[in-house]
C-alpha cells in the first residue's frame, strides 16, 4: 500500500495528477449524462430518474431557503445542485475498488476528492464565487462595508476568516475521504494475506463500504450547504 503513488505528468513547469484528471471528468460526465437523461423528456407526472432529480432539486431548493431568502438565494440552484452531485458522485468513485498499475504502483482510479489539490481548488472556487456575487449583489460598497461592521477592527478577523473557510472546507473533504479509502485499502491488504485474514477481513470491508457510502454522501452534502452559507453571508446585509 505505501507503494502506491498517484500518476504525475509534467506541462509548461506544472505537475498534473492524470489520475484526479482522468476520474474528475468521469464524474462530471456521470452527473451531465444522468441530468440529461432524466430532463430530456420532461413530465408532468415524473417517474424514474426524472422523480429522483426533483427530489434533489427540492432537497437543494430547502437547503438554499433554510442560509438565505429564495429572492437573492434562488440564482444559485445550479451551483449547489452541481456541487452536491459532483462531490457526492466523486466520494463513490473510489468507493467499490481501487486501480493501480503494478508495474509502476501508479493509482489510476479513485475518489478525485481524496486529492487536497482538487479539494482545496474546488474550496477557492467556492469562496471567489461568493465575494463575487457579493460584490455583484450589494454593490463595491456596501460590501466592503460589511468588513468593518459593526466596528472596524473586526476586519484583520473577518479577513482570516476567508483564508479559513477556504482551508477548513476543502481539507474537511478531502481529510474525509482519504481516510476511508485508506481503511478501505488496509482492509483489502489484509484480506490478501491469507485465508484467515481473507475471512476476517471480509465483514469489515463490506461494513466500512456500507460506512463509506454515508460519508460520502454527508461530505457532499456538507460542502454544498456550507458553500450556501458562505454565499448567504456575502449577498445578504444581515
Amino acid at each position: 500500500m505505501n507503494d502506491h503513488k498517484p500518476p504525475i505528468e509534467e506541462f509548461m513547469g506544472l505537475s498534473f495528477n492524470m489520475s484526479t484528471v482522468l476520474m474528475t471528468t468521469i464524474a462530471c460526465l456521470i452527473v451531465f449524462l444522468i441530468t440529461f437523461i432524466g430532463t430530456r423528456r420532461l413530465s408532468m407526472n415524473p417517474s424514474g430518474l426524472q422523480n429522483f432529480l426533483e427530489w434533489v432539486v427540492d432537497f437543494i431548493r430547502g437547503i438554499i431557503k433554510a442560509n438565505m431568502d429564495w429572492k437573492v438565494g434562488g440564482r444559485f440552484i445550479v451551483l449547489a445542485y452541481a456541487l452536491l452531485f459532483y462531490v457526492f458522485v466523486a466520494n463513490m468513485l473510489g468507493l467499490p475498488f481501487e486501480l493501480y498499475n503494478p508495474t509502476t504502483h501508479e493509482v489510476w482510479w479513485k475518489s478525485p476528492t481524496s486529492d487536497p489539490v482538487l479539494t482545496l481548488t474546488m474550496a477557492s472556487f467556492v469562496v471567489i464565487l461568493t465575494h463575487y456575487y457579493g460584490i455583484k449583489i450589494q454593490g463595491f460598497g456596501k460590501y466592503l462595508k460589511g468588513y468593518i461592521t459593526p466596528v472596524p477592527f473586526l476586519l484583520p478577523f473577518k479577513i482570516i476568516e476567508e483564508f479559513a473557510n477556504t482551508l477548513t472546507l476543502g481539507m474537511r473533504l478531502f481529510g474525509n475521504v482519504y481516510a476511508k479509502e485508506i481503511l478501505m485499502i488496509l482492509l483489502v491488504t489484509a484480506g490478501t494475506s491469507g485465508l484467515i485474514g481473507m475471512f476476517g477481513a471480509f465483514l469489515p470491508l463490506i461494513v466500512w463500504q456500507a460506512f463509506g457510502l454515508f460519508i460520502g454522501a454527508i461530505q457532499a452534502y456538507i460542502f454544498a450547504m456550507l458553500a450556501m452559507v458562505y454565499m448567504a453571508h456575502k449577498v445578504e446585509s444581515h
